[in-house]
């Protein structure tokens, strides 16, 4: 069943694929099989951001990012509302920016921008690590710089 064609025939699929796999409504089980199909057994996960006004980061392997996210207690709908891609022989950078939402037409609870870095094995694309950082007044431009 898994990969499924679309999500991993491009740079395109893999990113469409990463927010369908996280987003759902309460109480539905998280596509972990899937998302397993999108990233390299060798992925990193990297929470960021700022506790207590010191920044922090969190890194762990996509097993242990599984273990930690459970089916969902509220609806949990990411969209991403921009993208940016550069490629440089079998790597890629993707920047993309977000929107979280706890209905699919509810308000923006939050947002952001996850840091993906691709590798091609020279059949096709996978996620080797990702990490995101929450829109603060702080960083709110940075994305432009």
């Amino acid at each position: 069943m898994y990969p499924i064609t679309k999500d991993v025939e491009s740079i395109d699929g893999i990113i469409n694929a990463f927010y369908e796999v996280v987003s759902g409504p309460k109480g539905a089980p998280r596509q972990w099989e899937r998302d397993r199909s999108i990233h390299h057994e060798k992925a990193l996960v990297v929470f960021t951001g700022v506790r207590d006004q010191n920044p922090y980061f969190e890194a762990m392997t996509l097993q242990e990012f599984h273990a930690i996210e459970s089916p969902y207690t509220e609806g949990f709908f990411e969209k991403e509302i921009e993208r940016r891609v550069q490629k440089f022989g079998n790597i890629a950078q993707v920047w993309s920016k977000y929107e979280t939402r706890f209905s699919p037409t509810g308000p923006v609870e939050r947002s952001g921008i996850n840091s993906i870095q691709l590798v091609n094995d020279g059949q096709r694309w996978w996620i080797l690590s990702w990490m995101f950082d929450g829109l603060r007044n702080q960083n709110e431009d940075e994305f432009d710089s």
